[in-house]
């Protein structure tokens, strides 16, 4: 059986592009057909990636800036590539259309949904292209005609995975289908390096891309006013400003690490006191798991994927809801997380364990085992 694995594009290691390491470790010889790819985007990750066949599109000539302009003519790059040969596609799709490749009909073509595009349906993104009026009204008129693109191709897969139950009810809601829900592969795995250090636990942390959305800046502002010690991991077109922020007010307790190297970042994890959370419409969520899978509990918004990946009061705690994210609502939730004793390690390892790589393999080769046994 000839596999081939798409994805979006490859421009950064983040969430999507774990999923398509896993699938790539179960079928290590299929091909990766990808719009874009920049290795200098995945910092200490590149090792992990430069050994695999690669297949882009004719945007690899561009520059990235014309990255998000182009996704008008992303389904039509999907649909220029050549699959007539594979007798399996599995796509990983999110904004960019990977679902819409065109397959053999007796081929089986599943799509792993990691989130219907957000910028399409009102989920807070990265770019707020509404503050322009010049962008505001390009923009709509594209949206327009990528709903309904967006429809018509996520009708091509013959099964879409959805990575989460939120992720389900939107397939459902904007797609009209069913789907079958495979949660993401979280490393469970604990490296000696992250092994809590006696006398540590001494500082909350903050793991993710720092874009809009993410609501990296109500954690800072939240612990600005608490003055407590926080560590960020992560890099995005919001660290410039939000260091600013930190500098000017002249604030030594809030530490800007940039991105971080796994054994690093598993450290980083096992010696915090808990990982804090603010994006309020999170379609998984794959820091709160790693997080648990190292015994260190969560702080997260009431909302989307934290209530499948979080026991609020046992493994986590969750605070506010969509609408109610805030500076002062976190930093209750702080307040009451520090006053708590109810978080043990082995609860949040436990919990953690649901989502491990090994059961993601597990479910995407019964699901493919199933299929091709009808």
């Amino acid at each position: 059986m000839k596999v081939a694995l798409v994805h979006d594009f490859l421009v950064e290691y983040g969430g999507g592009e774990r999923v398509l390491e896993a699938l790539h470790e179960i079928f290590p010889d299929a091909p990766i057909y990808t719009a874009y790819f920049r290795l200098s985007g995945f910092g200490p990750h590149q090792s992990r990636i430069k050994q695999w066949n690669i297949k882009t599109s004719w945007m690899q000539i561009l520059p990235k800036v014309f990255l998000s302009p182009c996704r008008i003519f992303a389904a039509k790059i999907f649909e220029g590539f050549d699959l007539s040969d594979y007798d399996l596609i599995i796509s990983s799709c999110n904004t960019y259309f990977a679902k819409a490749v065109k397959v053999k009909p007796t081929a089986l073509h599943i799509s792993y949904i990691h989130t219907p595009p957000r910028y399409l349906y009102g989920y807070t993104t990265s770019f707020n292209y509404k503050k322009n009026p010049l962008t505001r009204v390009s923009g709509e008129l594209a949206n327009h005609y990528l709903r309904i693109l967006d429809f018509k191709t996520s009708q091509r897969p013959n099964i879409l995975i959805a990575n989460s139950k939120e992720v389900q009810a939107r397939i459902q809601k904007f797609y009209r289908r069913d789907s079958v829900v495979i949660y993401p592969p979280v490393s469970t795995v604990i490296p000696s390096e992250a092994t809590p250090k006696a006398g540590d636990k001494k500082y909350f942390l903050s793991v993710g891309r720092l874009v809009r959305g993410k609501g990296i800046d109500v954690i800072v502002k939240a612990f600005t006013k608490l003055n407590l010690p926080l560590k960020v991991v992560g890099s995005g077109p919001e660290i410039k400003s939000l260091k600013f922020k930190v500098q000017s007010a002249k604030l030594k307790n809030i530490e800007f690490l940039g991105q971080v190297a796994d054994d690093q970042l598993a450290g980083l994890y096992a010696n915090a006191k808990a990982t804090i959370m603010a994006s309020e419409d999170e379609d998984f969520g794959i820091v709160p798991v790693e997080s648990q899978a190292l015994g260190t509990p969560v702080i997260a918004p009431r909302a989307g994927g934290f209530l499948e990946t979080m026991i609020d009061g046992k493994t986590g705690m969750l605070y506010g809801g969509p609408g109610m994210v805030s500076a002062e609502s976190l930093i209750e939730a702080i307040q009451r997380f520090n006053s708590s004793n109810n978080f043990k390690a082995e609860d949040c390892i436990k919990n953690a364990e649901k989502f491990s790589k090994e059961q993601f393999k597990k479910e995407i080769l019964q699901l493919i085992d199933k299929h091709f046994k009808k």
